[in-house]
């Protein structure tokens, strides 16, 4: 697999962003679902943006400061499938 450049990690962090900001004005289980698998991606392609190695795993690998946005993103996720499901509408309400 090819090394990913400078803009393909900024137009992923955009889209993570972008994503984010989706999931938070309008919760659903379909935007946790794409805000999960940008932040999933987002930890894989990030190598251009990483920043410094904050807890190291082994010599070449590690928890960087950009990792945290992936964790950050999946926190939005994980609070919008709660909002959906709550606000879901069970059988008595129909």
């Amino acid at each position: 697999m090819r090394a990913p450049d400078l803009f393909h990690a900024l137009v992923l962090l955009n889209l993570l962003f972008a994503c984010g900001l989706w999931t938070l004005l309008r919760p659903s289980g379909r935007a946790a679902l794409v805000l999960i698998v940008v932040g999933i991606a987002w930890v894989i392609w990030n190598k251009p943006l990483e920043g410094s190695t904050m807890i190291r795993i082994t010599d070449r690998h590690g928890i960087t400061e950009s990792d945290l946005l992936s964790l950050v993103a999946l926190w939005i996720a994980f609070w919008a499938c709660t909002r959906a499901y709550r606000r879901a509408p069970t059988r008595n309400d129909v």
